[in-house]
């Protein structure tokens, strides 16, 4: 329990100094942002606030100007979501839905890179 709580303590830390050294958006002309945008669509980030991965991949996505919809993977529904869809419940993950088929992107260096190549 008390690892637990240390753990939670130094994710919102962790969070609260992400906030205030958060990276600059990408500008980019109005019709990139629309393609970029439509390509956010397709895609959502399960993850839990205070993890210090989702909160790398959050850096990334506010970088890259990419809105790209997160969803809590501690609530429930979503959690079973997470189990079903991607097999584990781990966190960060990336789903994609892309030509109607889901792919369960795990790992934020993988995460990353993906948004990345993307976004190029």
């Amino acid at each position: 329990m008390v690892v637990k709580a240390l753990r939670l303590g130094l994710g919102y830390i962790i969070v609260f100094f992400s906030f205030l050294t958060r990276p600059k958006k990408t500008k980019r002309s109005d019709e990139q942002q629309m393609e970029v945008d439509q390509q956010a669509a397709s895609l959502s980030l399960y993850q839990f606030y205070a993890c210090p991965f989702c909160v790398k991949v959050r850096r990334s996505l506010r970088r890259l100007n990419m809105p790209v919809v997160t969803v809590n993977a501690q609530q429930q529904e979503n959690r079973e979501a997470l189990m079903h869809g991607g097999g584990r419940v781990k966190v960060p993950c990336l789903k994609i839905v892309e030509n109607g088929e889901e792919k369960w992107l795990y790992e934020s260096k993988e995460i990353i890179s993906y948004l990345e190549k993307r976004c190029a």
